[in-house]
């Protein structure tokens, strides 16, 4: 992509109104130093010298997209506790706008808990309930983001679901449809133990594994090249028959990206990661970024290219981070 074509689209980035509504959660990372092996189990001591907390599931995502310049809506629940208040606090760190982040003093704020010895993360704990939300919370959520359809007062909206009870198909095909009506680019993380049947979608991000499980195909690893890949190519096919999305973003790890247009285009977009640390939010960057882009002007091909450099960013990093406008213009070589 030439540099004067990828200014203008990171560029409008800025400003750009999104509306996030998913499953809003707090990662928590405790560091330390392993340096024997406990005499009561064969597993590793480690000395704990910081604990450490940042956005996670769809938190995450509006941080991503509030980080690389646009004007980001907040739409969820968090418990009644320590946790939905870092949530709230942290929301605001980043200009994000949480108006419609309601309390629930009936559930807890989900939390995982990651814990790192030097840069390998040892084990992770969740804390969580996935009851669903109450339906007066919904509707109150619901209604407010209806309102911002109605008013085109948002360019596109980001579905993240981690099945902890927020969305269901009514609410996404609710908002989806207005959405579409009015032209606001919709898109969808979806997970595969909750696989919600909607239509009007514009973007789809799942990885490998879960786009098998959506598609209710065996899961398996793939040698060949990514062209080859006769099963992707199934799952792919599978995934647009019943969810229909204009764009189908499968991530694949070090094999990179490819994107299956529902016109039937198709890209394989080879990593640009040159070290992995750690994979924790890289979809969460991914969907926040080729939404951006869109946005931006750019085409489904250029999208995923620039989703694909910032993805690389991350997981070159430990932790659940973010990647800044800077760091992508360095990713593709331009200072």
């Amino acid at each position: 992509m030439k540099q004067e074509r990828l200014n203008s689209i990171i560029n409008a980035f800025t400003g750009k109104k999104v509306a996030v509504i998913g499953d809003l959660m707090i990662d928590v990372y405790l560091w330390g130093k392993a340096t024997r092996i406990s005499q009561e189990a064969p597993v590793p001591v480690v000395n704990v010298q910081k604990k450490t907390h940042c956005l996670g599931g769809a938190s995450n995502v509006m941080r991503n997209a509030a980080t690389l310049g646009a004007s980001v809506m907040a739409f969820g629940v968090v418990g009644d506790d320590e946790n939905g208040r870092i949530i709230r606090s942290m929301l605001d760190d980043y200009s994000i706008d949480a108006a419609n982040v309601l309390c629930d003093s009936t559930r807890r704020t989900t939390e995982k808990q990651r814990l790192i010895a030097g840069t390998q993360q040892l084990v992770r704990i969740d804390y969580e309930e996935t009851e669903a939300v109450s339906s007066g919370m919904r509707d109150r959520i619901v209604g407010n983001l209806l309102e911002l359809i109605e008013k085109r007062e948002i360019d596109a909206i980001i579905f993240e679901d981690y099945a902890k009870g927020m969305l269901d198909s009514e609410i996404l095909n609710q908002i989806s449809a207005a959405a579409r009506k009015a032209n606001i680019v919709v898109a969808l993380d979806p997970h595969p133990n909750h696989p919600i049947k909607v239509s009007n979608l514009t973007l789809m991000t799942p990885n490998r594994m879960e786009a098998f499980g959506l598609a209710g195909i065996y899961f398996r690893e793939e040698d060949s090249s990514v062209k080859n890949d006769v099963k992707l190519q199934e799952v792919a096919l599978k995934i647009k028959e019943i969810w229909g999305p204009e764009y189908l973003l499968i991530t694949l790890g070090a094999q990179g990206m490819a994107l299956f247009q529902k016109d039937g285009g198709f890209h394989s977009i080879p990593t640009r990661a040159r070290e992995v640390f750690d994979v924790s939010g890289a979809g969460d960057t991914v969907i926040s970024t080729f939404t951006l882009s869109l946005l931006g002007g750019a085409g489904p091909r250029e999208a995923a290219e620039i989703a694909n450099h910032a993805a690389g960013v991350v997981v070159g990093k430990v932790g659940t981070v973010t990647v800044t406008i800077d760091e992508l213009f360095e990713s593709f070589g331009i200072a």
